[in-house]
């Protein structure tokens, strides 16, 4: 079988959540079905580390696909004919976007519908696009994956797509993500925190990651508890660009925040491990891949209560209301230096994050797509 894929968001120099899925599913398809053919359809010069296998083709398709007009043309023209080209059977497309001029199987992963719910987040142009096309390609695909049953739900009710259309398969982690020595706790302490303890964001700096209420709320905290000595530290690079918003920090809270930019995956599983608190507090959140990497690295979690947080933390986490500043300082002062609490929920994220596995979750893929196949 020849299986195409769209292999977009396979950047060596920014990986992020399309990147990471993309690479932990599909790298394990490939691996494991080496008697099938795979094509990847790049927009831009890929980085061959990505080639997974000698059963890959890597193919670049142009134009780089990164303004709504440039994502017409890749999908409906660009995609289109390169299916048609290498005979694909089925395509498969890991950040949602296909094409609807193509008459091959179809199988797209849409991770959530943010945009729907609170279209401001995103610049006007993609914004449109999004709400254009998003219904239609639910409706294009022959089958339509998501990353937990709340997004299932939105997108059956949003676009009015049967459930039986629709398949939640939940996202994982890098095994990269481990509990470390507390030597080891410190040296990163020492290197990004002034040798402080410190609560961590990780995600990328876009206006539903809700940082204009976490940032506000620590500075509440902080005023609330002046001989604390947590720091903040947000990992993370801008979506779009102004997209972190216009948030005033004050020259007295400067010193307490630290902005990192994107690391490596390595360097971000010991900043991960290493921190006090994971404070992770978005207002729309498809899945949220950062709780699963906290809880497998034995660090405990205050995260938001709404969307589907709640169904990947269970009883693992400490919730807020993520959009009362108040509630979220009251959580953070609640967890900071309440090690009973930090012991409990280290014990039952480590416990929880077992039900998280990108293996599981890519063999779901492939049976999917066997099966949309076959029809």
């Amino acid at each position: 079988m020849r299986i195409a894929v769209n292999t977009r968001f396979l950047l060596s120099h920014k990986m992020e959540g399309y990147g990471w899925y993309t690479f932990e599913i599909v790298k394990r398809l490939v691996e494991n079905h080496p008697e099938h053919e795979f094509i990847f359809f790049f927009d831009r010069k890929f980085d061959p580390k990505f080639i997974f296998g000698k059963n890959v083709t890597p193919v670049v398709l142009n134009p780089p696909a990164r303004h709504p007009i440039l994502f017409y043309i890749w999908n409906e023209i660009a995609v289109t004919r390169a299916l048609k080209k290498y005979k694909a059977d089925i395509y498969f497309s890991p950040d949602g976007y296909l094409s609807l001029r193509t008459t091959v199987k179809q199988v797209n992963v849409i991770h959530d519908i943010n945009f729907e719910h609170n279209p401001q987040d995103v610049p006007s142009a993609i914004r449109n696009y999004l709400r254009k096309y998003f219904p239609r390609f639910a409706k294009k695909a022959n089958h339509v994956l998501t990353v937990s049953d709340y997004s299932k739900q939105d997108i059956c009710e949003t676009y009015s797509i049967p459930e039986e259309k629709i398949t939640a398969i939940w996202n994982a982690a890098s095994s990269l993500f481990k509990p470390v020595e507390e030597q080891r706790r410190s040296e990163i302490q020492t290197n990004y925190s002034n040798g402080k303890p410190y609560f961590l964001f990780v995600g990328a700096l876009h206006p539903r990651k809700n940082l204009s209420r976490l940032i506000p709320a620590f500075e509440q905290f902080k005023k609330q508890h002046p001989e604390d000595k947590h720091q903040l530290l947000i990992v993370g690079e801008a979506l779009f660009s102004n997209s972190f918003g216009e948030i005033i920090i004050s020259d007295e809270l400067k010193q307490y925040i630290h902005f990192t930019g994107h690391l490596s995956l390595e360097e971000l599983a010991l900043v991960m491990a290493s921190a006090s608190v994971f404070t992770f507090v978005p207002y729309f959140e498809g899945f949220g891949i950062p709780m699963v990497e906290a809880m497998q690295s034995g660090t405990p979690i205050l995260a938001g209560n709404q969307t589907s947080l709640p169904e990947v933390g269970g009883n693992a986490v400490l919730y807020c209301d993520p959009m009362s500043i108040d509630d979220i300082a009251e959580k953070l002062g609640e967890i900071a230096n309440n090690e009973s609490l930090k012991s409990e929920l280290i014990a039952k994220g480590l416990e929880r994050s077992k039900l998280f596995s990108w293996d599981r979750s890519a063999q779901k893929v492939w049976e999917i797509l066997m099966n949309v196949a076959s029809e």
